[in-house]
């Protein structure tokens, strides 16, 4: 793939561009493009956590904000952006495109990994481009709000990740995993809650991660 350690990109669109971090060995023949919750980044430390461990097993990485710096400006303000899963899953469908059409990346496997509100975009990307991403696999992901129709036209291989102290998450995972028509699983992490912030939890969220996308792609 012949990219650094560490690439800054800029994704153009007609709104502005999309910054993102592509990531991994120059011989990845993987690439998992990484959709953010609401009010966090490409910087979050949680997906860069996980990210690092995909990369240790020889995956690329492409952590991605879905918002232009101009929309992620006024969303501090007025949160207006955050929770507009139409407008993120859209972004990501437009992520994924550039992806196949970029020159170094457009042999490698794709795969999506989604937190919280980013789950739901990539789950919509997913049903949106089901020639495109071959796994998905969401971290404390809002999967339900991507939408039962959206959910039931989902094909790729998706893994749930939900702590077992997030009743609330485990809940709602529960009820979107009955709505996968695709080959989908739910894992249930010891001890974690929403946010993955006991020892251990980011390093059980990362091995079954590497694991699921290691299997379907």
């Amino acid at each position: 793939m012949g990219v650094s350690a560490v690439q800054p990109v800029a994704i153009p669109l007609a709104e502005g561009d999309l910054r993102a971090d592509l990531r991994g060995p120059s011989e990845a023949r993987v690439l998992v493009l990484f959709a953010h919750g609401s009010g966090s980044s490409r910087f979050s430390r949680r997906n860069r956590s996980v990210a690092d461990a995909l990369e240790q097993d020889g995956m690329a990485t492409l952590l991605v904000d879905l918002l232009t710096q101009a929309e992620e400006a006024r969303d501090v303000r007025t949160g207006e952006f955050r929770f507009d899963v139409p407008l993120l899953g859209g972004r990501m469908v437009r992520v994924l495109d550039w992806a196949r059409r970029h020159p170094e990346l457009r042999h490698m496997a794709l795969g999506c990994f989604g937190s919280s509100t980013g789950a739901a975009a990539a789950l919509i990307a997913a049903a949106e481009r089901p020639s495109l991403v071959q796994a998905v696999v969401s971290r404390g992901g809002r999967p339900d709000l991507a939408g039962d129709d959206v959910l039931g036209r989902v094909l790729a291989p998706t893994l749930l990740l939900v702590g077992d102290a997030d009743p609330e998450g485990l809940d709602l995972n529960r009820r979107a995993l009955r709505q996968l028509d695709g080959h989908a699983a739910l894992e249930v992490i010891p001890g974690a809650t929403h946010l993955f912030d006991e020892p251990g939890a980011l390093e059980a969220v990362s091995r079954a991660a590497s694991a699921w996308f290691s299997r379907y792609l």
